[in-house]
């Protein structure tokens, strides 16, 4: 089994298909692409030219994907064990409303505003603009944390009682949410907190969090 993984490994996206295969179990090879000067080879696989894209070349070509929910839900169906989607129909469908939550509003509000702005600018030799940090630190950041504060209730994760798509997907935006150094206020969103801290330090997510923080570190420090 060959399975490639296509983009950058600071993507949250990315890592959302990297977390699914390590919860998996699965081996896979990551290709660094940047999504910013894609070549025409990428192009053929992810027409948006968006990272992740995905191969497996155990399948007859086509086997090319793109789009981590696509990716994921691929993973699920062809390797049911251990499961990452609820089995129940209901719960399943609440999953994936975090997993669409997560990748637009957590993306749009927390990435897109803090991550780009602080970490992706930097590598783009480009300036911080300020004022969109702080529009989405006052206004956008607390909608987000309160929502998923009152979600989560009492619950360790965001779906019944297991780690789910939706815990992948809500907390690899909130690694990017730390990558651009902010932290969640333990005051405030005691829970959510305390959520952050259990879903990050899971193996699969530590991994990425080990190999990604050299580099922020470096870009936080320029």
């Amino acid at each position: 089994m060959a399975l490639i993984v296509y983009g950058s490994n600071l993507s949250p996206f990315v890592r959302k298909v990297r977390v699914m295969l390590a919860e998996k179990g699965l081996d896979y090879r990551l290709e660094d692409v940047n999504p910013f000067a894609a070549s025409p080879e990428f192009r053929e696989i992810s027409p948006m030219k968006r990272i992740p894209a995905f191969r497996d070349t155990d399948v007859a070509a086509p086997n090319s994907l793109c789009d981590s929910s696509i990716i994921c839900d691929y993973l699920e169906h062809k390797h049911p064990s251990p499961p990452l989607y609820p089995r129940d129909a209901f719960a399943r469908a609440r999953a994936l409303w975090f997993e669409e939550y997560a990748d637009t509003r957590m993306a749009e509000g927390l990435v897109g505003a803090l991550f780009f702005e602080r970490i992706v600018k930097k590598l783009l030799g480009r300036e911080t603009d300020n004022a969109v940090c702080a529009r989405a630190l006052e206004k956008t950041l607390p909608e987000i944390f309160d929502y998923l504060t009152k979600e989560l209730g009492d619950r360790d994760f965001l779906v019944g009682n297991a780690f789910t798509i939706a815990d992948i997907t809500a907390g690899t935006m909130l690694v990017n949410f730390q990558h651009a150094g902010e932290t969640i206020d333990e005051a405030r969103w005691p829970a959510l907190a305390a959520y952050a801290k259990r879903v990050h330090g899971r193996p699969s997510f530590q991994a990425c969090i080990a190999e990604e923080s050299p580099l922020i570190q470096h870009l936080r420090a320029a």
